[in-house]
């Protein structure tokens, strides 16, 4: 199997699971991963039902958009996706998810801090609200880009959305099963009217640098 193959199964196989999990649902969000050896990335359909999904109808696309696989019309978040893959070399993997919790924090505009070491050590030291743009516009693309240069792996998009990366798919989806529970748990928190704590900074930092030395691996691979 090539590689384009290799990556396009992937994406079906991590687009049904995550559906059948209750993170996607219907045609909302958008899955990509970026194609070892080439300047390029594999990605989702737009408006295409997920688990009627088969590798032939993910597309590949080069970072300037060019079409060089698949038949159907690519996400309209493709060009988000691309400029992400350009900012950070260490990321191989990006999951856009409109799940409950993460999209409840979008639209009472809340960030979350440092609650848990767990969090920190692969989301980041907060995960930030990245400010609304319309989804699909050259806004949204330069807002995004702007903003995940801070080597978080975990956004969450004002009225929007979740936005999740990693080095690899399988550490992505583990990643937007941390967010659901920071999210969920701090909703809860903020609903005690109590102020929720968060880990002390000089932890924060020791879980931080561990994921950064993760995320140096994939720069370092990416640039051979």
């Amino acid at each position: 199997m090539s590689e384009r193959d290799a990556c396009r199964q992937l994406i079906v196989d991590t687009a049904k699971d995550l559906t059948h999990r209750g993170f996607l649902s219907a045609t909302g969000g958008n899955l990509s991963v970026r194609i070892t050896g080439e300047k390029a990335f594999a990605i989702t359909p737009s408006n295409y039902d997920y688990l009627k999904m088969i590798p032939e109808d993910i597309c590949v696309l080069g970072y300037d958009l060019t079409p060089l696989a698949g038949d159907r019309k690519p996400s309209v978040e493709s060009a988000m996706h691309a400029a992400i893959y350009q900012v950070r070399s260490d990321v191989n993997a990006i999951i856009h998810t409109h799940q409950v919790y993460p999209s409840t924090l979008a639209i009472i505009g809340e960030p979350i801090p440092a609650l848990f070491d767990e969090q920190v050590r692969f989301l980041g030291r907060s995960v930030k609200i990245i400010p609304y743009a319309p989804s699909g516009t050259g806004s949204l693309v330069k807002t995004v880009a702007r903003h995940v240069a801070d080597h978080n792996n975990a956004y969450i998009m004002a009225n929007h959305g979740a936005l999740l990366f990693a080095g690899d798919m399988e550490r992505a989806v583990h990643n937007v099963l941390v967010l659901e529970k920071c999210a969920l748990a701090y909703l809860l928190a903020l609903c005690t009217g109590k102020k929720p704590d968060r880990i002390p900074a000089y932890v924060r930092e020791i879980a931080f640098s561990k994921l950064r030395k993760d995320q140096k691996k994939y720069e370092a691979e990416n640039k051979e």
